[in-house]
């Protein structure tokens, strides 16, 4: 009796074993082309127009995503509403002419956005800078971790700052020096308007350099020329510079060389450390009208609770906004945003309802959330993290991504922010099972880590992970995937051209991403420890 029972025992749990994995793989495998297909169609149709915060566009794109978030299983995770609403503040600036001037002549006229792409992220009607002093700042940064201090004996307060884009490390050739080639948030523009801000500066301008943004000028250029999005703030952002800005390249090489100086030269400099930046003997003239509309854009999520600990999440995130209807190139004006970012909002769902389909509930719950305002700055998911639907320290870890590539199957699993957790290790594991290999992003100098919604999580603590292939063809190989996103970053980024195209695209490794990120979010969501930071992530300390 007791060798039956034995067997038995046996048996039972082999069977056990089996129906789990057969509810696994049955819920892997509702991962597939044909959903992918008729989401990124729907979210990157012409009828969306655009998905821009306050128009029309976002009412018909939060809808959709609440009413798919619905179908799938999922409960709203707003005291019963799937929206959660995002107080924010749109500024339209329009400026005319720049001015340049020195001893008391008139040495520079810029045109607007085309040579100098200026707005103001004060909530005031209008700006009048007169003749004010430019400084030039090295790279506008103060880093004690680094010993770097770039505004040291320099008096900036009402003046106005120019500074270079990205940090010292990426054109040094040294890879002690910060971090390399690798961007800190130091680099990244944002932080150098922080700065500048906090060391009294009327104005701040960046010297556009295409390597060190990431992108050509022309990105800089559209955003000028479109309104921008704030968090409301109480000081109506008087704490913020009066104005902020790019110098196109060839604009900074002109006015440097009034002063015989050569950008490339002068970059180089910089990027030592007993470098002092300087007064540059001129002044800047220019006026800026802004328009001023206060509203509430939404935020999107839903949530599957565990079984076991409901109060603990992981969270996926795709944001959902793109830049609607704006200047027209090749007769069209509809950013559609299909790549960026209709491919990872359809990786998302697909993912949720993959969790939705497992007949044993993970044992903690999984949150989607689509946030908003994401190419303005991380507005929405800058205002979820201060406001969670799950407490910080109850969310485990962050799986975002963005601007996912519809070209096939990648031997590859590229991670953005490689070495920051423990996460790369479940990565590993995930992309191991699909044979495929893991890599740290090659182009970390550009700085995403900072520029997609995992990054407002990360700084709460949370452990946050992005990562899809991105480097390799299975097909193709490198060199073939490297020119592909190269078309998509010059021809397509931000531009009406990133439409949904059905005949070129292959969503066969958009498919392979979201089942990896599937089986590396259901581990999360089952096992009993939390994901730690690694040591030297400047996050660590924040989760502890």
């Amino acid at each position: 009796m007791k060798h039956i029972l034995t067997i038995l025992f046996i048996a039972l749990s082999a069977t056990s074993c089996i129906s789990k994995n057969t509810d696994y793989n049955d819920a892997v495998a509702t991962i597939n082309i044909s959903d992918l297909q008729t989401y990124v169609s729907v979210l990157g149709a012409d009828s969306f127009l655009g998905r821009k915060p306050f128009t029309a566009g976002e009412t018909i794109t939060v809808n959709y995503l609440a009413d798919q978030l619905k179908r799938i299983g999922y409960e709203p995770a707003f005291n019963g509403r799937y929206f959660q609403e995002v107080p924010m503040v749109e500024i339209s600036s329009v400026s005319g002419e720049v001015t340049i001037s020195g001893s008391g002549k008139k040495l520079f006229t810029l045109n607007t956005p085309d040579e100098a792409a200026i707005i103001s992220p004060q909530v005031t009607k209008r700006i009048d800078i007169e003749n004010s002093e430019l400084i030039f700042a090295g790279f506008g940064i103060i880093a004690p971790e680094y010993n770097w201090n770039d505004y040291e004996g320099l008096d900036v307060k009402g003046k106005t700052v120019v500074v270079l884009i990205n940090d010292p490390g990426l054109y040094s050739g040294d890879s002690t020096l910060f971090k390399g080639r690798e961007m800190t948030y130091y680099g990244r523009w944002t932080y150098k308007y922080e700065e500048a801000a906090r060391q009294g500066a009327t104005g701040i301008i960046i010297i556009h350099e295409t390597e060190g943004a990431g992108y050509q000028y022309t990105i800089p250029r559209k955003s000028a020329l479109s309104p921008r999005l704030y968090m409301q703030q109480a000081d109506s952002n008087s704490s913020m510079c009066a104005f902020t800005g790019w110098f196109s390249a060839s604009s900074a090489e002109n006015i440097f060389a009034g002063l015989n100086l050569k950008v490339h030269e002068l970059r180089l400099q910089a990027c030592k450390k007993d470098f002092s930046g300087f007064p540059m003997n001129m002044e800047i003239c220019l006026s800026l009208n802004n328009e001023i509309k206060y509203n509430k854009s939404i935020n999107v999520a839903g949530i599957l609770r565990g079984s076991k600990r409901p109060d603990e999440c992981i969270v996926y995130t795709a944001h959902w906004d793109h830049f609607g209807i704006g200047e027209k190139e090749n007769g069209d004006s509809i950013y559609n945003g299909a790549v960026d970012n209709g491919t990872s909002m359809a990786w998302e769902l697909e993912i949720g309802e993959a969790f939705s389909e497992l007949k044993t509930r993970p044992e903690r719950s999984v949150m989607l959330l689509f946030p908003t305002s994401e190419e303005q700055g991380l507005n929405g998911s800058l205002f979820y993290t201060d406001n969670p639907a799950f407490l910080m320290e109850k969310t485990v870890a962050c799986i975002n991504n963005d601007l996912m590539l519809p070209i096939g199957r990648m031997k590859d699993v590229m991670i953005t922010g490689f070495g920051q957790s423990e996460l790369d290790d479940l990565v590993v594991k995930a992309a191991s099972a699909q044979d495929r290999y893991v890599v740290k992003d090659p182009n970390s100098h550009t700085g995403m880590y900072f520029r997609s919604d995992h990054f407002a999580f990360a700084r709460k603590g949370v452990p946050s992970l992005f990562a899809r292939g991105n480097i390799e063809s299975r097909e193709f190989g490198k060199v073939w995937t490297a020119q592909k996103e190269k078309d998509y970053i010059d021809n397509k980024y931000h531009r009406p051209s990133d439409n949904y195209n059905a005949p070129e695209w292959d969503l066969e490794g958009i498919a392979e991403d979201a089942k990896l990120s599937f089986m590396i979010g259901f581990e999360l969501a089952n096992m009993k420890e939390f994901p730690a930071w690694n040591p030297g992530s400047e996050f660590r300390n924040i989760r502890k």
